[in-house]
């Protein structure tokens, strides 16, 4: 498109000026001035980069943070927190399992969990892998270590062998008790193992920051525990835009009072 042209005139406020006789100047005219201005025209193209970059939609297997396969080279990634002091503490999430229903859409049939392996201490910085214990926290346990206070205290019991004929036989109680001067929590690991003749107590400090930052791992990761992640990754606005135009929407007394 031509740029369009605009044109307007620019006028003097001042009229003829009459001066005294004495003057050399009699009069000043000004005369009227003309301005022309230019409108600049500007063209946007729109690029296609992000079209490129998109992604094609994933069964939610591929969407977990599980061990997934990348054409002929598979790969798995660790998200590991490591505390250490008077033992190790190993912070890993295990991601939730999923299990396709006659509709053809998925399910979460196990949720996820966060994996805890204490191992004890056997010198300076040096921690013996080979009798570390285990404990998984559930979300709803990870929910109430994430609900306490300075002055709070909690404590999981697990039976592996619940419901089995060798119930009893191990035996796993994980204690969290606030440390006395409130700087932080005790976490204290026993395993009564009667199928190994072991019985043994972890124990390790873990202070007010390394709390926090427990907290704000386990609040980035639950929503993945629990395969709301999978959800949202198929959400599509059009689809939903089109759904609310076409379905009616329940009443609100009917759908309360169900």
């Amino acid at each position: 498109m031509p740029p369009l042209q605009s044109s307007f005139t620019l006028h003097s406020s001042h009229p003829q000026l009459s001066l005294l006789s004495g003057c050399p100047l009699r009069r000043r005219i000004f005369f009227p001035q003309t301005l022309t201005l230019k409108r600049l025209h500007v063209s946007c193209h729109r690029s296609n980069y992000f079209e490129q970059q998109s992604v094609p939609s994933r069964s939610p297997e591929q969407m977990s943070f599980a061990s997934q396969s990348n054409g002929n080279h598979s790969y798995r990634v660790y998200g590991v927190l490591h505390l250490q002091g008077k033992a190790a503490l190993s912070v890993e999430p295990r991601p939730p399992e999923f299990s396709l229903v006659d509709s053809g859409a998925f399910k979460v049939s196990k949720e996820g969990f966060v994996l805890l392996q204490l191992a004890p201490a056997v010198g300076t910085r040096q921690y013996d892998w080979s009798r570390k214990q285990i404990f998984s926290l559930s979300v709803g346990e990870i929910g109430i270590l994430m609900g306490l206070g300075a002055k709070d205290a909690c404590e999981f019991f697990h039976d592996p062998f619940k419901g089995r004929s060798e119930e009893g036989k191990i035996r796993k109680f994980l204690k969290v008790d606030p440390l006395p001067d409130g700087s932080g929590h005790f976490f204290n690991l026993n395993v009564q193992n009667r199928l190994l003749n072991v019985d043994e107590s972890i124990y390790i400090p873990i202070t007010r920051a390394e709390l926090i930052i427990l907290n704000s791992a386990f609040n980035f990761i639950l929503p993945y525990l629990m395969g709301w992640h999978a959800l949202a990754e198929t959400i599509n606005p059009e689809v939903s835009i089109k759904s609310n135009l076409t379905s009616q929407r329940p009443v609100p007394e009917l759908e309360w009072g169900r």
